[in-house]
């Protein structure tokens, strides 16, 4: 562990207090206890059933913790080779491979070969490079595939200098809050409405 990092761990649930590897380097930031802890308790805190998306996944703690608190199976997803096999290991120490997907890949190839899957997500974790700020397209790509259950959670974590749109096209803002200099914005998926719904409305109106 690196002089300075914070161990991270498993918090609650059926895997409760298993620790996690980090990634080596200062690429990837493993989201802290602290900042878990608030996440699930905004979301959850424990889930019945449903499949989750981790998609920059880093370490998988995001994914693991929903794992934990009940969700049914998650699709981790992460383009660095290193981050794949710290994924690999912590599936293996909580004891979720039956219920683990891992898959090394970018974002935008994951969701493409996962769409042609039919899979819909009741939970879905974007926690990007910081430099990434596009999260509101990738939660539009997730909408215009059909990859989102009805009410689907979405939660960005991002640099707290960032602040994403209250209004998103399909989705609602539910929470934002700062930690230090990472923050947390939530989501609610909300079914769009259709050209056909669209269309029978305007004909009601002529």
């Amino acid at each position: 562990m690196r002089k300075g990092q914070k161990a991270v761990r498993i918090i609650a649930g059926a895997a409760k207090g298993r620790a996690l590897k980090a990634v080596p380097g200062m690429n990837t930031r493993p989201t802290t206890d602290k900042v878990k802890e608030a996440i699930f308790s905004m979301i959850g805190p424990y889930f019945d059933g449903g499949i989750a998306l981790d998609l920059f996944a880093g370490t998988g703690g995001l994914g693991l913790e929903a794992w934990s608190r009940g969700a049914e199976k998650v699709i981790f997803v992460d383009k660095d080779k290193i981050s794949v096999d710290i994924i690999r290991h912590n599936v293996r120490t909580a004891g979720a491979e039956s219920d683990a997907e891992i898959y090394r890949n970018d974002a935008d190839r994951a969701l493409k070969a996962l769409a042609k899957r039919d899979l819909s997500f009741t939970l879905v974790f974007l926690d990007p490079p910081y430099r990434m700020t596009e999260m509101n397209e990738v939660m539009g790509e997730l909408a215009e595939k059909g990859m989102l259950e009805p009410d689907a959670t979405i939660v960005v974590e991002h640099d707290a200098t960032i602040a994403y749109p209250d209004d998103v096209p399909g989705f609602e803002q539910t929470r934002t809050a700062k930690y230090g200099d990472i923050a947390v914005t939530i989501y609610r998926y909300i079914e769009a409405i259709t050209e056909d719904t669209n269309r029978s409305e305007s004909d009601v109106n002529e």
